[in-house]
């Protein structure tokens, strides 16, 4: 817990029993996810776990499962904004899946609802690279969710649109080149879409050594139609994205940029990532406005030396607009040699 107001550490809560922790396996570790509706914080754990935590005295009050293969995780999740569900999805699962779970706001007890399997046979479509973030619009109403593959085609992905009351996916919104994981709510009912994979210009995975250039993108959709209403290029793949309403802005967690190409360690396969930025896209502009390095190195030297972990989530606080990033140990930013969260800002702000 860290006060976004002071931006001081706060403290660290626990579940009980606790949770997993690294296993080795990110497929089997927690926590994962977690959203906060009144005084209850939800998170996600290893073995499909979900726990609802009361804040105001930081007791478990609820502890379910969503079913998935033994062992593997719960991990992303998004809330309504009645508090009624939350959307759980088992990534690592295959098929992956999500799950309905229905919310008590009296004493925050949890009601394992409606599974929905993304495969064919369910949903209409198999998605063959995981399922991701998941958000809450509340102008349609409906929970939408990232897949980063469909079918097997690896530059064709989607973001499925989910009814919380039927548990049917109700459209695919196809989204091409991309990848997606994250998944933001914007203004006027956007969705800005986090891509997890860099293409080049014809369609294909990029790499270093390829003879077309490099074409990272994130992508603007409409909620309602699924159109695709802007490609925004020039910010590098990541994981999570965040919008802030306080400065209208879009934030990007990108682990990775085609800007540093990767090279190799020493005589070894083994290979140096490029640099690790957060890109900062204006949301009515629906443009590029900064890419602002976070600079992931690794936090070991050496032939082997590989970086100890990626930017990867990404939050604002809409007051001062401060923009919070938690980032692995490395020895660039003031006393992350352990890991720590980087506080972004972008001159003056609205402030309390």
């Amino acid at each position: 817990m860290i006060d976004a107001k002071d931006e001081t550490f706060v403290k660290q809560i626990s579940a009980n029993p606790k949770f997993a922790g690294f296993t080795g396996s990110t497929a089997k570790s927690g926590p994962n996810g977690v959203v906060t509706f009144a005084q209850y914080l939800f998170v996600t754990d290893a073995n499909s776990r979900v726990v609802t935590i009361n804040l105001t005295n930081d007791s478990t009050v609820a502890d379910v499962s969503t079913g998935g293969a033994t062992g593997l995780r719960a991990d992303e999740l998004a809330v309504d904004s009645f508090g009624r569900f939350l959307l759980v999805v088992n990534n690592a699962d295959n098929p992956p899946f999500a799950t309905l779970i229905g919310i008590n706001l009296g004493n925050g007890a949890l009601t394992v609802g409606s599974r929905i399997t993304f495969n064919n046979a369910n949903v209409g479509f198999n998605a063959t690279n995981g399922a991701e973030q998941p958000v809450w619009e509340p102008i349609t109403g409906k929970f939408y969710l990232s897949i980063p593959e469909v079918n097997g085609v690896t530059n064709a992905g989607g973001i499925a649109r989910i009814d919380p009351f039927s548990a049917k996916v109700e459209a695919l919104y196809p989204v091409y080149n991309c990848s997606p994981a994250g998944l933001a709510v914007g203004p006027h009912s956007n969705l800005l879409v986090g891509c997890n994979t860099v293409f080049d210009t014809t369609g294909k995975v990029w790499s270093g050594t390829d003879s077309n250039t490099a074409a990272p993108i994130q992508v603007i959709v409409d909620a309602f139609s699924g159109n695709v209403l802007k490609v925004i290029p020039g910010v590098g793949v990541g994981d999570e994205v965040w919008y802030n309403q306080g400065d209208d802005t879009y934030y990007t967690a990108s682990s990775g940029s085609p800007q540093a190409p990767s090279e190799v360690v020493a005589s070894t396969a083994l290979t140096a990532q490029g640099a690790a930025i957060m890109g900062v896209i204006d949301a009515e502009a629906q443009a590029l406005v900064q890419l602002v390095p976070t600079l992931n190195v690794p936090a070991v030297t050496g032939t082997s030396a590989h970086p100890a972990g990626t930017a990867h989530s990404v939050a604002a606080n809409g007051k001062t607009t401060h923009v919070f990033m938690p980032l692995a140990a490395n020895n660039v930013f003031p006393s992350c040699t352990t890991g720590c969260v980087a506080v972004f800002g972008r001159g003056v702000s609205p402030g309390y």
